[in-house]
């Protein structure tokens, strides 16, 4: 049997142990493998209570059972599902049930999102949404992924398509009534200005300048500067736990290290990188070439100082801020960038003075970053690249007027073709593989 055509079980909730554990069930075997567990049918969307038992009618858990048949479901297959105790041993033992039925197998990785797609019951958009909700760190993210998985760029999507596709049919008819002396133009001209108004509306949506994509990676922050200025104890006051090593000693951090913080809901991911500084250390050589890197790629640079005339060193195009550190001790001042205005602030990272006016400045940076509002609705690459393939055909096609209609319909073609696969509903088997990969198992 093609795995395509298998039952697949997998469990959907967090990992043992728990209190409650929900093992769901996809396929055409799932009608039999619930009966064969709890002796007995639930009724439709019930839940029910059942001993359940494996094939050699050994109990398993006093559990709660749900029958969802087709396509009335999740996935549009017949689904279970089999709430139990969450100890790792009962859990273990229905898995081992599960495993021993004839065509039923462990799911793969978002097996059942895919499941799901393929029966029609979501589109890849919100597919990609469903990801970003269950990858969300941040109360920011949460909202744009539902709003994703709501259908905010598939329902346009699909809008879009239609009227393109209404678009082309007035091109063609014009082109198979042209012996019919004016209806061809009474055709195309409304034709026309429907995809002048589709191709306005796709790039309004292109220039919202990224604020989807960027919610969804996050802004980067780069702690840079001499060694042993501070930059592991100031990472660690963000954090408010000890993720970097604190010594006095200079060259102590060798590698990158990371933290994710969570900014008035926005997702920031700020860089404790080594001490830039000449030295015959191959590895804290190595430490450095890796922290220029990670700064030049960084969406803003905290450059930490604390001696008098320190120079700063960075050669990106990201803003970077001077902090003067151990201002408790030192009256320190850097001599900066030249022609590159900066922003200053003065902090003890020890003491904790000057951070909350350095936090309220990094909030600030990343309402701007991120843009005012609920954000754009791409959230993706694949999503931008899709939407301006379709409004350069739709732009094609409105060059082509005058040139030959059957220009004009072919490019027309192109652009709901490019819708198409920004749904994933035509010409997208190279990219659901690496979509669904992303997914965790029993999702």
């Amino acid at each position: 049997m093609h795995p395509r055509d298998q039952t697949i079980f997998a469990l959907s909730s967090g990992r043992p142990p728990s209190a409650i554990a929900i093992v769901r069930v996809s396929g055409s075997e799932a009608g039999t493998v619930l009966t064969a567990l709890a002796e007995k049918m639930p009724a439709p969307r019930t839940a029910t209570r059942a001993l359940l038992h494996d094939v050699g009618q050994r109990p398993i858990d006093d559990a709660v059972v749900l029958w969802f048949p087709g396509p009335a479901s999740a996935t549009g297959e017949d689904v279970a599902e089999l709430h139990i105790h969450g100890g790792r041993a009962v859990l273990a033992s229905l898995l081992t049930a599960l495993s021993g039925f004839e065509n039923v197998r462990p799911a793969e990785p978002g097996e059942f999102t895919r499941r799901a797609f393929e029966n029609g019951k979501l589109d890849l958009t919100e597919a990609e949404g469903l990801d970003d909700l269950i990858h969300a760190d941040t109360d920011r993210q949460r909202r744009q992924a539902l709003r994703q998985l709501k259908g905010m760029l598939g329902d346009k999507a699909r809008d879009w398509r239609a009227q393109i596709i209404e678009a082309s049919a007035l091109i063609e008819a014009g082109i198979d009534f042209s012996d019919e002396g004016d209806v061809p133009a009474e055709l195309i001209a409304p034709a026309l200005a429907k995809v002048r108004t589709l191709l306005s509306e796709i790039e309004t949506v292109l220039a919202a300048q990224s604020q989807g994509e960027r919610l969804r990676d996050g802004l980067v922050v780069a702690i840079a500067g001499p060694p042993n200025v501070g930059k592991s104890t100031l990472i660690n006051q963000l954090a408010r736990r000890d993720v970097a090593i604190v010594s006095p000693h200079a060259g102590t951090t060798r590698d990158v290290i990371e933290v994710q913080l969570d900014l008035d809901g926005y997702p920031v991911t700020v860089i404790d990188t080594a001490g830039i500084r000449e030295t015959s250390d191959p590895v804290e050589q190595e430490g450095v070439r890796r922290a220029r890197a990670r700064a030049g790629e960084a969406d803003l640079v905290l450059w930490l100082a604390d001696t008098a005339g320190a120079p700063v060193e960075h050669h990106g195009t990201a803003p970077v801020w001077l902090v003067h550190n151990k201002i408790d001790l030192v009256r320190a001042s850097t001599a900066g960038i030249e022609g590159r205005p900066m922003a200053e602030f003065r902090i003890s990272a020890r003491s904790g003075a000057g951070l909350p006016e350095l936090i309220a400045a990094l909030v600030d940076f990343a309402q701007s970053y991120f843009g005012t509002g609920e954000g754009g609705l791409i959230t993706r690459e694949r999503q931008r690249t899709l939407l301006r393939e379709a409004a350069e055909s739709l732009r094609r096609s409105l060059d082509a007027v005058g040139k030959g209609d059957e220009l004009v319909a072919e490019d027309l073609r192109a652009a709901a073709l490019s819708i198409g696969r920004l749904l994933g509903r035509v010409d997208v088997e190279d990219v659901l593989d690496v979509i669904f990969r992303e997914f965790c198992i029993g999702k």
